[in-house]
């Protein structure tokens, strides 16, 4: 990585004017190989997307790079997250998808990619429906019939079921109810129909409608930056523009986020971590953050772990740091499994006991 060592002084008072004209020279290659060479490990899913010239391409750029002064990778990621937060967004769609797989796959089988891409995940219709938000769902289904929509709620999960009908009219949700109570075996040839409309009208408009935020996105690129240069990256995007580095840092989870979880997230968190990650990544935390976890472990557990952590000394940064990711990473997919609930402030994600 010494394309991206620190900048001389030389470097960093060069004018932008002059960092501007230098990043225009590169080519589209070298800029996307400077991208992934910023994100390091986690550019792994952009390169399994490549084709093997595109592969081949970025690659020869990247051994060939030479270096790269820090001002100028700085420059290139910013001018790639403005195009990423403005008009000129990267946007693919279900059709250009489409058209792309046609090119070099059997059309039988880009049909079955295509289905498992239309919608929210899921194994069949009835999976894919149970992610739909339930405004959403309920928003399409009040136009249809209420027998429809009773077959459609005794498809889905009860839980998903109750959170439709709740956002249906009061009037309309009754007689759906009353029509699911009189409910007969549904032929499968009426199942397939509702099926199909729901595939075709509902889910692939909801694929082509549904854009992801890019501040969603750059959020988890910056959640995997080190502390410095996640600083760094912020304070140059702040200069050009206010309002994204403000949303990207509200949507950004990171380790002192942790302080949020309830005692029963904070012991399922420390059942699931590596404990010399814990020790290192507890050396850099605030002394509530350090408080909340030591009070939810055994007396013993506390001390050894204190003792350990007295033990290492003084721990580098970029260690701490690297730590720090590791269990926000543990913790995000232990929230996506269901096992613990992070909470980002909102009312909606206050507990009552």
């Amino acid at each position: 990585m010494n394309a991206l060592a620190k900048p001389s002084a030389t470097e960093v008072a060069k004018p932008a004017a002059d960092t501007k004209a230098e990043i225009a020279r590169y080519t589209g290659a070298e800029k996307a190989a400077i991208i992934l060479m910023c994100l390091g490990d986690s550019a792994k899913a952009l390169w399994s997307t490549m084709e093997e010239d595109e592969i081949k391409e970025v690659s020869q750029a990247m051994s060939s790079l030479g270096l790269v002064p820090a001002a100028n990778v700085e420059a290139l990621v910013i001018e790639f997250v403005t195009k990423l937060s403005g008009s000129g967004s990267l946007m693919g769609s279900f059709e250009q998808t489409q058209r792309m797989l046609s090119a070099f796959l059997p059309k039988e089988k880009v049909e079955t990619l295509m289905e498992e891409i239309r919608g929210p995940a899921g194994r069949n219709i009835w999976d894919k429906l149970a992610n739909v938000n339930e405004t959403v769902l309920a928003s399409y289904l009040k136009n249809e019939y209420p027998q429809t929509v009773a077959v459609v709620l005794a498809k889905v999960r009860p839980e998903h079921a109750a959170k439709v009908l709740g956002e249906l009219p009061e009037e309309f949700a009754a007689e759906c109810v009353q029509r699911m109570l009189a409910m007969e075996p549904v032929q499968r040839e009426i199942l397939e129909k509702i099926e199909l409309t729901l595939r075709t009208e509902f889910m692939s408009n909801l694929a082509r409608t549904s854009k992801r935020d890019s501040h969603e996105m750059m959020a988890e690129i910056f959640n995997n930056f080190d502390r410095a240069t996640e600083g760094r990256f912020i304070a140059a995007l702040e200069d050009r523009s206010r309002d994204s580095a403000d949303r990207i840092r509200a949507l950004m989870f990171v380790f002192e986020d942790l302080n949020k979880l309830d005692a029963g997230g904070v012991q399922t968190l420390l059942r699931s971590v590596d404990k010399a990650d814990l020790a290192i990544a507890l050396k850099g935390a605030s002394d509530a953050l350090r408080t909340l976890f030591f009070s939810n472990m055994s007396e013993r557990g506390g001390k050894i772990l204190k003792e350990e952590m007295a033990g290492m000394g003084p721990v580098r940064l970029k260690d701490v740091d690297a730590a720090q990711t590791r269990m926000v990473a543990i913790a995000k997919d232990l929230a996506a499994r269901g096992e613990i609930v992070l909470s980002d402030g909102k009312a909606e994600d206050e507990l009552i006991y």
